[in-house]
């Protein structure tokens, strides 16, 4: 809502930025906020829902009816746009940069459309766009300039995503990512070090490094061994608690990286990797560079280096020719691999794909079938993984918001160091988003750990205080729109099944 000059007030306008996909989206809006902040304008209050000066859409192209979901979506801000003179609606990310030709014909209403590699141009498109009075359309065909550069407004004071490549040379057959976001490009080392050391300076203590295909760093500047030596720096910056990174690709984990993984302390037992499929014929037909043997080989290196590793996947069901046998494999693998989640896809055709085009598309019952028997199967394994961490005292790093039932049950909520989500009894004392606390495991779920005896010892942070302090400063703004998306830092295991990354990793 915007202020107008009631009671003689400056004018101040509002934005909200809607994000779909994945993370790199996520971390994409936080920049698209910092820029419409850095231009003078503030978020709307939660919940406005359209009610702004600006609303930015970024978008996401990997699933079947993500145009559907957009067009839908702009077709209910057209009469507010109508009854609110100076509105403004601005379309990014990848559907935008797929579908750059069609957005403005089919949702004349919309402001400025704007694609994958300039997002740094949306204050200076919407001025075009208010000055014109007619849709600016502006799609780069390459990066320019590293988003890193530009401002960002982070969602976490004690977590954050640092980006260290854009981009993906795979060539996976579902997946449209490579030709929306472009070849890889890697960030200078230094840079990146350079960023993590200035986060850690505002109170961040958890890091997760971001990449379309994160463990390939290197490949820009031909040093295979880039993102091990990575990991072993991100553990000489003191006061750097926590390191993760999202997502890594079979083809490129090698021995130095696991060997980094272990030992540099502050990077956590945890590994997301996704397997897409635990048969050979369908990862060939993928285009994936591994097969069953190779990934389950690296999981039992990972596990002998790091025994209380949690490795999470994702798996797609229903692939274009799978057959039962095919599917057998990928539930073969599954009980092998006991992963602590799966982030499990039912197969739909992603437009532009080699993949959607392929004979052979499973009928959707069997699709469907063949989804709730791995469901069911990964749920049995999660609790009983989870199961395992019963009797652990573990160190938790408090979370904001992640608990959804923390206040009827008087609990509060963390992350253990392998991402598992923990929610422990509520202590005595002030406990703040960023602190870390240590507890002892007593219940097992499927997808949540319970500590229900007293919390054992609390540690105030910096992080905690960076929270104590952006939250005092945020109270006397305007309220915040979060960007509906996981939270920033690591990101969360999202109950099964239920994952919204494109899953293309």
């Amino acid at each position: 809502m915007s202020s107008g000059d009631r009671s003689g007030a400056v004018d101040v306008k509002t934005y909200e930025v809607r994000t779909y996909g994945c993370q790199m989206n996520v971390h994409d809006s936080e920049r698209l906020s910092g820029l419409l902040e850095g231009a003078g304008y503030v978020r709307a209050p939660e919940g406005s829902d359209g009610d702004a000066d600006v609303v930015v859409f970024n978008t996401c192209a990997v699933r079947e009816n993500a145009d559907n979901r957009l067009y839908g979506n702009l077709g209910r801000l057209a009469p507010m746009k109508t009854k609110r003179p100076g509105m403004q609606i601005a379309v990014g990310g990848c559907l935008a940069q797929k579908d750059r030709d069609t957005i403005v014909k089919k949702a004349p209403w919309v402001d400025v459309v704007f694609g994958t590699h300039n997002i740094g141009k949306l204050p200076v498109l919407l001025e075009r766009a208010r000055v014109q009075e007619e849709a600016q359309v502006e799609i780069a065909e390459s990066l320019e300039a590293f988003p890193s550069t530009l401002p960002t407004r982070r969602e976490s004071a004690y977590a954050a995503w640092v980006s260290i490549s854009v981009g993906c040379n795979n060539t996976c057959t579902f997946c449209i990512v490579p030709a929306l976001r472009g070849k890889e490009k890697d960030r200078r080392t230094g840079d990146i070090l350079a960023e993590i050391e200035a986060l850690v300076g505002e109170g961040v203590s958890e890091i997760t490094l971001l990449g379309q295909n994160v463990n390939a760093y290197g490949s820009d500047i031909g040093d295979r061994e880039a993102f091990s030596k990575l990991l072993r720096a991100c553990g000489t910056i003191d006061g750097l608690e926590r390191v993760r990174f999202t997502s890594p690709h079979p083809r490129d984990f090698t021995d130095d990286v696991i060997a980094a993984m272990a030992e540099t302390p502050n990077v956590m037992p945890q590994l997301h990797m996704p397997m897409q499929s635990g048969s050979d014929p369908i990862l060939k037909a993928m285009r994936r560079s591994y097969r069953q043997e190779r990934y389950l080989g690296i999981i039992e290196k990972v596990r002998a280096a790091i025994p209380h590793a949690a490795i999470t996947t994702d798996i797609i069901v229903g692939f274009p020719g799978e057959t039962e046998e095919d599917f057998e494999q990928t539930m073969h693998a599954v009980r092998e691999a006991r992963f602590a989640q799966a982030f499990t896809f039912q197969y739909s055709k992603r437009p532009g794909t080699p993949a959607a085009t392929m004979e052979n598309q499973i009928p959707k019952e069997v699709v469907q079938e063949r989804y709730m028997r791995l469901v069911a199967l990964q749920e049995e394994i999660s609790w009983d993984e989870n199961k395992k961490q019963v009797g652990r005292t573990l160190e938790l790093m408090v979370a904001e918001g992640e608990g959804r039932k923390d206040g009827a049950t008087h609990r509060l909520s963390g992350r253990a160091p392998d991402n598992r989500l923990v929610h422990f009894t509520k202590p005595d004392q002030e406990v703040r988003p960023g602190d870390v606390v240590t507890v002892e495991i007593t219940y097992a779920a499927p997808h949540h750990l319970l500590a229900e005896g007293p919390t054992l010892n609390v540690r105030p942070t910096r992080a905690g205080d960076a929270w104590e302090k952006r939250n005092a400063a945020e109270a006397a703004k305007p309220a915040g729109v979060m960007l509906g998306l996981p939270k920033i830092g690591a990101p969360a295991p999202l109950p099964l099944a239920t994952g919204s990354g494109c899953g293309c990793d």
